[in-house]
Parts: structure tokens; sequence; C-alpha cells
């Protein structure tokens, strides 16, 4: 009787999988979705941040270079965010920065804080190899105490050995 009861459950089960499966032979023609325009608003506002923000430099230029475990040179990568930088404080010369210097969380807080601060002063000496004004950049290091990622791991590590430029004074900050 039991076996009756599984197979009429399986046979059931199996003529409604196949039912739900459409035909193979069906020719409805799928339509292509339509683009969808964007409702107005009435709004004039300008679409992303505004122009001379600290959120407009970091989309426009970035705002981190990142560095090698223990090194504090400039990668290829680095001097080309460096450069958009000094093109966007060129753009706007009321603008002040300051750019911290980081670590990853291995070695000690002292060799850390060193290491930031070569980090922060390598970016610092290429901004100012490409004009900008010396006296409009300020340096720290926070070494290892202020991690963007804080696993352990090598991605995360990468991630935290940086030097981050910040907006710290503007028509636009204060």
């Amino acid at each position: 009787m039991k076996i009756k009861l599984l197979a009429i459950a399986a046979l059931g089960a199996f003529a409604t999988a196949c039912a739900s499966t459409p035909p193979a032979d069906d020719t409805t023609p799928v339509e292509p979705p339509r683009s969808v325009e964007p409702a107005d608003t009435g709004s004039n506002q300008p679409a992303g941040p505004v122009p001379g923000t600290p959120e407009h430099f970091v989309q426009a230029a970035g705002d981190r270079v990142f560095f090698d475990l223990d090194r504090n040179d400039l990668t290829a990568e680095g001097r080309e965010t460096l450069r958009r930088q000094a093109a966007w404080l060129a753009s706007y010369p009321d603008a002040r920065i300051l750019i911290a210097g980081n670590c990853d969380e291995r070695g000690t807080r002292e060799y850390n804080l060193a290491l930031g601060a070569r980090r922060a002063n390598a970016a610092r000496s290429y901004l100012v190899s490409q004009g900008v004004d010396p006296s409009r950049i300020s340096t720290t290091s926070y070494g290892k105490e202020r991690p963007s990622c804080t696993q352990s791991g090598e991605r995360c590590w990468a991630i935290n050995r940086n030097a981050t430029t910040s907006i710290v004074g503007s028509s636009y900050t204060n």
C-alpha cells in the first residue's frame, strides 16, 4: 500500500513539474525593454557633487594613493592620482588639504607612525612638484591607528597602506 501511495505522489510531482515547463516551440516574441527616461523633478540641481566641495574632490581626483609593504615610494598609479589632485587644486586655489599617512596593523606603533609620516610627505612632495603651493598642504601620520579595513589579511592590509588627502579648508568647507 505504501508503495502505491509513493508511486502516486511521485507521478503527481512529475506531472506538476512538466506542466510548469513552457512548450519548446513557443514562438511568442519577447519585447525588448523600453528605455525609461528619468522623471523631470523640476529641480535645477546638478547631478553629482557640487564643484569645489570635498565630495567633488574625491569624485574628480581621488582621495588616496596606495603603497607597497614597508614602502613609501609612489607607484605609477599613485602619481597619476596625485596629478589629478594637483589639477583639481589648481582649479580651486582657496582649498587647503591634509594628507594623512596610514599603515597596516603589522609592525610597532612607533614604526608605523614614522612610515605613515614618510608616506604623507612623499605625496606632499609630489603635489609640490606639480605646482601646488606648500603652504596649502598639511601632513600627519596615523600609523596603524585609523584603518579603513578592520579585518586581518593581505587584502585589508593593502587597503590600509595609503596616504589619504582631505579638503580641510575652502570656501565650501568653512
